[in-house]
């Protein structure tokens, strides 16, 4: 911290210390110089955005299949949809993917059925990107995160959380006899 100083005083103080004079604030009145290794300084600067950059979250498309066939149990496609859920929680996309087999494909009105169900099942988290669509065999349905709604859940599941104490007494020993019976 030098304060204040003419332009050609700092110049000539950063060429005796072998380094570089760099205006860090030109909109500050005066503006903010520092005598530093501007090389070293870009490539700090340089490593710091690549890891911002990393940890940024990068959106995958989950693939969720509800069976090979239409022939699946309701117990399954719960299954299926919980893991759907925990994927629109993370802010992934999925990627809802109904097959039919055989004479299946004479009743496509029962694939459409199903995938009204999966979107009114998810409709607290998520919003449809893509309608159900049918490609050959095979029906599609694309859901995104809905931001605000999902941070609205977890804003919910933070307050309800309850607050763990620790014991207040030391936890009894285990003993090979069972309870005694009143």
């Amino acid at each position: 911290m030098v304060g204040v100083t003419d332009t050609r005083d700092a110049l000539q103080m950063a060429l005796d210390a072998g380094l570089d004079l760099v205006e860090v604030s030109p909109e500050a009145d005066p503006p903010v110089c520092r005598i530093l290794d501007f090389g070293k300084y870009r490539y700090e600067q340089s490593k710091k955005e690549k890891s911002n950059r990393a940890k940024s979250k990068t959106v995958e498309m989950k693939e969720i299949r509800l069976g090979r066939s239409m022939k699946i149990d309701p117990h399954d496609v719960g299954i299926r949809l919980a893991q759907a859920r925990k994927f629109l929680m993370d802010g992934h996309k999925v990627q809802i993917v109904q097959n039919f087999r055989g004479r299946e494909m004479l009743h496509k009105e029962r694939g459409n059925q199903r995938m009204k169900e999966v979107v009114t099942n998810l409709a607290d988290i998520s919003k449809v990107e893509m309608a159900p669509r049918m490609a050959g065999r095979r029906m599609t349905l694309i859901l995104s995160p809905d931001k605000s709604k999902i941070d609205r859940i977890k804003a919910a599941q933070a307050k309800a959380a309850p607050v763990v104490s620790p014991p207040l007494a030391a936890p009894l020993p285990e003993t090979d006899q069972p309870p005694a019976e009143d």
